[in-house]
């Protein structure tokens, strides 16, 4: 697949790479990476990254503007859905490829690679350049760090594997990369920010099945100077609360008329249920997009279910256990 994948890139002269709404660094890092790669390989391509971008990663990478383009390649970067690719006409485009890691949801590229095991989408393009004639220089292979990072959450989470590992530690070796200064990058933030996580934990509505969720108002975004993609994005800062199974943040973005919601867990399988309100994502980090604060209650009644029965299934194994 990573041969076919390349053939196509040799193939075509314009290339543009996108990826899902609501940019994250695994996503935009992705897209950067490998755009970065295809023109350290072949300098006379044109090749565009696009999408929204957000001023939280602004000092990750700049994306590009969708130029007039003829006969080209369209490639997809960590996104299982066509409704959630961002900025793109499908009709302009000779050929598409989608590269993800999530769990598969439908088809709707000519060529589709899924590894739903890769930690991230960076973890996968690692692969592709170490298994093709695509080039890496340093700056590409510190963005696929951080990528690999910040979707593992600097490899705590289960989905990081040996290989996982392997790969970046090949990577640091041969770019002689500063992982103390990728984790600054990623992880530095304004003091505006960081009251509004503190607002968040203070305000944070905990249920007494574990079950934790808050509403960020346009509002609160402008109180505190924040966007609402770097808010939706603060859901992996609260993964180490005891008292908390199963969390959410219910982000208004105003602009694009709709409410993220970002979810996570440390135990009940949550994707399920995200993909029962049109949205999707992992067994344990999903998110759901919906039109209003008050579309929103049955869904957090449905999370709160969840973890009820979660808990319960927990106790009764104990009590077999004991028996």
């Amino acid at each position: 697949m990573y041969a076919k994948i390349y053939e196509k890139i040799e193939e075509f002269d314009t290339i543009v790479i996108a990826r899902h709404i609501g940019v994250d660094p695994d996503a935009l890092c992705s897209q950067l990476a490998l755009r970065d790669a295809i023109k350290l390989t072949f300098p006379q391509k044109k090749v565009l990254a696009i999408g929204s971008g957000s001023t939280k990663f602004s000092s990750i990478g700049k994306l590009d503007k969708l130029e007039s383009i003829s006969h080209a390649l369209l490639i997809i970067t960590d996104t299982p859905d066509k409704k959630r690719v961002d900025s793109v006409d499908f009709s302009q485009f000779d050929y598409s490829i989608k590269i993800d890691h999530h769990p598969h949801v439908e088809t709707f590229c000519d060529l589709e690679l899924i590894e739903d095991s890769a930690c991230s989408v960076c973890e996968i393009i690692m692969k592709i350049l170490l298994a093709t004639n695509l080039n890496c220089n340093k700056e590409i292979a510190e963005k696929l760090f951080m990528g690999v990072a910040s979707d593992s959450n600097r490899f705590l989470f289960n989905s990081c594997t040996s290989e996982t590992f392997n790969l970046v530690a090949h990577f640091i070796k041969e770019y002689n990369l500063d992982i103390s200064k990728l984790y600054q990058i990623l992880y530095l933030r304004p003091l505006n920010e960081v009251r509004l996580e503190g607002y968040i934990l203070t305000n944070l509505i905990v249920t007494k099945n574990n079950f934790a969720y808050i509403n960020i108002t346009d509002d609160l975004l402008k109180k505190y100077n924040v966007d609402s993609a770097a808010a939706g994005n603060m859901i992996n800062n609260f993964n180490n609360i005891n008292e908390i199974i199963v969390w959410a943040t219910l982000t208004e973005d105003i602009k694009n008329k709709q409410i993220r919601v970002s979810i996570r867990s440390r135990g009940p399988d949550i994707k399920n249920l995200a993909e029962k309100y049109h949205g999707g994502g992992h067994n344990l980090a999903a998110g759901v997009k919906l039109k209003s604060f008050e579309e929103s209650k049955k869904l957090l009644e449905d999370l709160d279910l969840l973890v009820k029965e979660y808990n319960s299934t927990k106790e009764k194994k104990y009590d077999n256990k004991k028996c």
